[in-house]
């Protein structure tokens, strides 16, 4: 399995990487990268899956969170993990934190940026 995630450089610039099951067949990093773009995609942006996505930048304008979307997007995710949260992280810019631990006992921490 596989998936792609945008990252940004440290000279500024953005790029693709693959992220993909690892040596031991573990799909484990490959949903945490699908999970952090899925937060990224405004609802309904994905030609894949409709239900993916939270309608972010309606929710900036209007200046409510979009937790009940995020909760939707964890509980889409949490089966795939032995402890998945997703918190509202900052509000300037706005952002959610994202702390997963793996199903072999890794865990990891990550803020996704929404785009504004």
């Amino acid at each position: 399995m596989r998936t792609y995630g945008r990252i940004t450089n440290q000279d500024g610039t953005k790029s693709w990487r693959e992220v993909q099951t690892d040596a031991d067949g573990f799909d484990d990093w490959v949903y945490v990268t699908a999970l952090c773009q899925v937060l990224l995609l405004n609802l309904g942006e994905s030609p894949f899956f409709a239900q993916y996505g939270i309608p972010a930048k309606p929710t900036i304008v209007q200046q409510a969170q979009p937790d009940y979307y995020v909760s939707r997007t964890q509980a889409q995710f949490a089966p795939r993990f032995a402890s998945l949260i997703v918190a509202k992280g900052g509000n300037d810019p706005p952002s959610y934190r994202v702390n997963v631990t793996t199903n072999q006992g890794a865990s990891a921490s990550v803020t996704v940026q929404i785009p504004q």
